[in-house]
């Protein structure tokens, strides 16, 4: 799909290697550069409680399908091999801290006067303007809690929800990597490169448009509360087997009759207090208990076939092992194989984007700190002495 485009990616822990990987994953050609000493996720051992063991599943899962090219990026000489490397190539990603960014030289000033039609793109945490565009972020800092979704996801009493990692990261990394590729178009047109940013706190925003855009309408978006949810047909309800579901029913007045049959309370459908979408928010903690009675009286997989048969829109919460094998994300390629050199075969998951008449492929596993450093300045032309004296000089490995 992308075969022929190069991409040098200087990303770091998840944002950055996440947009890259989709690119690997569509053909393009990504060179991971790392310090010598290798990003900072290569010596993670556990992540939010994941263990990542000896082949690292989150440098697996997010840096496959690319080469690697360690450097000295602070000693003039790796300045010159990396200079040499993106004249020839198409895109530049990163999501160093902006800082960094500029002291090494890698901005975009820096590297569109070696090459003009350079395609720029940088994750940063806040945004290139404003008092704190030069702060140190996370996704769970800059995207989550800054962004209102730690507070309104908190159920009102209770500690602040944290995020599971990499949630705006992977987020962020889509819309970069739609940057990127409108870029690439435009540049097909008029022969000009550019610079694309995305910020983890504008992604938090987006993603939470719909309650941030009542706020600018002038109007205080609320809380979790799922025992005062004034739609109780879409709320979260604990089964019997002590399986959590969500009851999706968003038009509750086209719903209401249908669901009461199906859970053989017909009588609810004319109580004065649940008549209308009006008298059941008036009266929704007080309904939220009658349906939490109904569905603890049935496992998932009763209610599951139930809600099936009769047409119920709803959603099943599922553990990430169980997702691992939900026969409908195996139908639809969500994970596939690959070999590693080491550990054997290892299940990665896919990116999301399907296609159907040339599908994206996983063909390498991730690289170790500078694997193909001698191929990939052995292709831009240094010769089997410049890269022993490069190793002599502390450059490269």
């Amino acid at each position: 799909m992308l075969e022929g485009i190069k991409v040098i990616s200087m990303g770091v822990v998840i944002a950055g290697p996440a947009a890259s990987v989709i690119l690997a994953d569509w053909g393009a050609e990504v060179i991971k550069v790392e310090p010598l000493t290798g990003e900072m996720f290569r010596g993670t051992t556990r992540a939010q409680g994941v263990a990542t063991g000896a082949t690292n599943s989150l440098i697996q899962v997010f840096n496959r399908n690319t080469k690697g090219l360690a450097i000295d990026l602070a000693k003039e000489p790796g300045k010159e091999v990396f200079y040499k490397l993106v004249k020839d190539s198409d895109v530049f990603i990163s999501n160093y801290e902006p800082g960094a960014i500029r002291k090494l030289k890698v901005d975009y000033a820096s590297l569109s006067k070696v090459n003009p039609k350079l395609i720029h793109a940088v994750i940063s945490g806040y945004g290139s303007e404003g008092p704190d565009r030069d702060e140190r972020a996370f996704d769970f800092t800059a995207g989550w809690a800054r962004s209102g979704l730690m507070h309104l996801i908190t159920e009102p009493g209770c500690p602040p929800a944290a995020q599971r990692a990499g949630t705006i990261d992977t987020a962020a990394a889509t819309h970069l990597v739609a940057g990127i590729l409108a870029a690439l178009l435009n540049r097909e047109k008029t022969g000009e490169g550019q610079a694309i940013e995305v910020s983890l706190y504008h992604t938090g925003v987006w993603a939470l448009a719909s309650d941030i855009q009542g706020a600018l309408f002038g109007r205080e978006p609320i809380p979790n509360d799922r025992s005062k949810a004034r739609n109780p047909v879409w709320n979260s309800y604990l089964t019997k087997d002590g399986r959590w579901m969500w009851l999706a029913m968003l038009q509750p007045n086209a719903y209401w009759p249908s669901f009461c049959k199906t859970v053989k309370m017909p009588e609810l459908e004319r109580d004065a207090r649940f008549d209308s979408q009006e008298t059941r928010a008036t009266n929704c903690e007080e309904l939220i208990h009658i349906i939490d009675d109904i569905i603890a009286s049935k496992t998932r997989e009763e209610w599951e076939r139930i809600f099936r048969e009769n047409n119920i829109l709803y959603g099943r919460s599922q553990t990430p092992v169980e997702v691992t094998t939900d026969p409908q994300a195996l139908a639809n390629n969500f994970f596939a194989k690959v070999m590693h050199p080491e550990a054997g075969e290892l299940r990665l998951v896919a990116t999301p984007v399907r296609f159907h008449q040339k599908p994206a492929k996983i063909k390498t596993t991730a690289p170790e700190i500078g694997q193909h450093t001698e191929e990939i300045l052995l292709d831009i032309g240094y010769n089997w002495e410049d890269i022993a004296r490069l190793k002599e000089q502390g450059v490269i490995l």
